[in-house]
């Protein structure tokens, strides 16, 4: 199947739809799922239109990857989560809703359920505290 421009992630890259971004690069951005699992979870994708990890440059791929332990490291340190789920899913089959490769990282706690989607987007404002907790940790690990 072909890369479809017009997927949501493609949308915020080129600025026609609102994102609580957390750190961007080159290569990459980060930031926060308007639909979140738990507190603090985190979305990272390459710059480069990539359906799915199969279409992936490896450069690309290999920079997507040190970033979400970066960001992992991060929302340990800004959560305190009982653990870290890092996720990644291709095609529909598998559980994929957005087109467009992108890391999850999960903060988890003991005794949370943990719903495989989201049903609420979150409160603009806990995601925006949430981008500036995370970010403050980030530039600590640089």
């Amino acid at each position: 199947m072909s890369y479809d421009e017009n997927n949501i992630f493609a949308k915020i890259l080129r600025g026609e739809a609102p994102a609580h971004v957390v750190e961007e690069d080159s290569v990459s951005l980060t930031f926060m799922d308007l639909m979140p699992q738990s507190e603090g979870h985190t979305l990272i994708i390459p710059k480069e239109p990539a359906r799915d990890i199969l279409h992936v440059s490896t450069e690309a791929l290999g920079h997507i990857i040190r970033q979400t332990q970066r960001v992992a490291k991060a929302v340990d340190e800004a959560f305190h989560p009982d653990g870290v789920m890092i996720a990644q899913l291709n095609r529909a089959p598998a559980g994929q809703t957005v087109f467009h490769l992108h890391f999850h990282v999960i903060p988890r706690w003991s005794g949370e359920a943990m719903p495989f989607m989201a049903r609420e987007m979150a409160e603009p404002n806990i995601l925006k505290e949430n981008a500036e907790k995370i970010r403050k940790y980030l530039k600590n690990l640089d």
